[in-house]
């Protein structure tokens, strides 16, 4: 009998767990060294400011490290993100030049006390980066071109809720008082045809033509929607100003029932 085992090759087998690397890894590691080729990571570190007791050793830029991590990995939630990055916390937070994971309650501690300075001044310096280099040589954006060889560029302001279903607090005397973690990003609201209790909308901008993302305002209840507008339009004319091309802005949505006056659509892109 003829054997055809390979005297050359040997199996190791060993009980010590060895993980191997998320498969989103790779997409984090191009998406940091991006950020940090255009200065966006050092910019934020400069720019972007909260400050608040009991953040020890963290700063901002560990945090929105998770929370890009966290958007690239696509997982389901931030507990089987945690899990999956624990073993190689060290090097991926070394890709932010930073040594220290946020643990998941000093993350949810942060996000709970943010307020909307620091929010603004990073959708602001997104924003500019976005503009600051073009797509093309000779082209800050794209358009749509019609019949008569004119040039549109095309925007969408979509207004959009959500409804929360809630069930029915437990009360007792001997059980502390009941409270629902959804009242700080939720309230009471319009729900339309959907089911639920409390609401939150939110409103995003986008060139229609290209998807490209501008910004996304949200609040609790039926929102702040004169303010939304006005952060959207505010983002469009910016795009718009340095191209010579025609503009567009559809409203859809909420926002398309926007009542006419001094805070409709029209008027408030006249005034911008």
């Amino acid at each position: 009998m003829t054997s055809i085992a390979d005297s050359s090759v040997k199996i190791q087998m060993s009980a010590e767990p060895n993980p191997s690397p998320p498969s989103w890894f790779g997409e984090a590691v191009l998406l940091i060294g991006y950020l940090r080729k255009h200065d966006v990571l050092s910019k934020i570190s400069e720019q972007v400011r909260f400050a608040r007791r009991r953040f020890g050793h963290y700063e901002v830029i560990d945090f929105l490290a998770v929370l890009f991590g966290y958007a690239v990995s696509s997982e389901r939630t931030l507990e089987e993100f945690y899990e999956r990055l624990q073993p190689f916390a060290i090097p991926f937070m070394a890709l932010f030049e930073r040594d220290r994971l946020p643990s998941r309650s000093a993350l949810s501690r942060f996000l709970a006390a943010l307020t909307e300075e620091p929010v603004e001044s990073l959708r602001t310096l997104f924003l500019d980066d976005l503009l600051a280099r073009p797509l093309t040589p000779d082209k800050q954006t794209g358009g749509l071109v019609d019949r008569k060889g004119d040039t549109w560029t095309v925007f969408d302001i979509d207004g959009t809720r959500e409804a929360a279903r809630q069930r029915a607090l437990p009360q007792g005397e001997t059980l502390p008082q009941a409270f629902r973690r959804l009242d700080d990003v939720c309230a009471p609201g319009y729900t339309g045809r959907k089911r639920g209790e409390t609401v939150r909308t939110r409103t995003t901008v986008s060139q229609a033509h290209n998807y490209q993302w501008l910004g996304s305002f949200g609040n609790r209840g039926n929102g702040r929607y004169r303010e939304e507008l006005r952060k959207g339009l505010a983002a469009i004319v910016g795009t718009w100003r340095p191209t010579r091309s025609h503009r567009n802005a559809h409203c859809s949505g909420s926002m398309g029932n926007m009542a006419m006056g001094l805070c409709s659509p029209i008027s408030l892109g006249a005034r911008l």
